[in-house]
């Protein structure tokens, strides 16, 4: 890595950390902000090494500025019908939970990518990530209720629509 990678990969951790402290802090003192700012550039010097982060101000380029308030909003909104339905099914014992697991392709290849997919798909109450296989591209799922039909057809039901909301924002065409 060279100089000028490390010192972006440092402003970029540099203003992450700061922004941890004050939601960890949620103070505005002028110590505390002092403080904050030191601590947060200690921390980007120590880890800037580690390799290159995401800076804070990419979210405002056109792409990722429309793509994560609409992932946002899928997002919710499964999240909301899963629990609902989960709990319509808790209520009705006549509606039998069909559990299992399910193994589904996956159009994601970058770490960031399968570790979005993964957390975004796993807050839907319905379906929670168990295993991520790279070489086949395939993630595996416990599902509360085991969509039926192929691979692709119960992909569609599951990680699908959250992949490509993050294909939007993540690929570069």
């Amino acid at each position: 890595m060279s100089g000028r990678d490390r010192l972006r990969s440092a402003a970029a951790l540099a203003v992450w950390a700061f922004g941890v402290w004050l939601l960890l802090t949620w103070t505005a003192t002028a110590e505390q902000l002092i403080f904050g700012a030191v601590l947060a550039l200690l921390v980007a010097r120590a880890m800037a090494a580690l390799g290159p982060v995401a800076a804070p101000w990419s979210v405002l380029r056109p792409r990722v500025l429309l793509g994560v308030p609409a992932l946002a909003l899928r997002c919710a909104g499964r999240i909301v019908r899963a629990n609902l339905v989960l709990a319509v099914r808790i209520w009705s014992p006549s509606l039998r939970l069909r559990s299992g697991m399910v193994v589904v392709p996956t159009e994601m290849r970058t770490d960031g990518e399968l570790a979005a997919t993964g957390l975004l798909t796993s807050l839907i109450v319905d379906n929670q990530i168990v295993d991520v296989d790279r070489t086949r591209n395939v993630l595996q799922y416990h599902a509360v209720s085991v969509p039926s039909g192929t691979a692709d057809e119960k992909a569609e039901s599951i990680n699908a629509p959250v992949e490509r909301d993050i294909g939007r924002i993540t690929r570069r065409s």
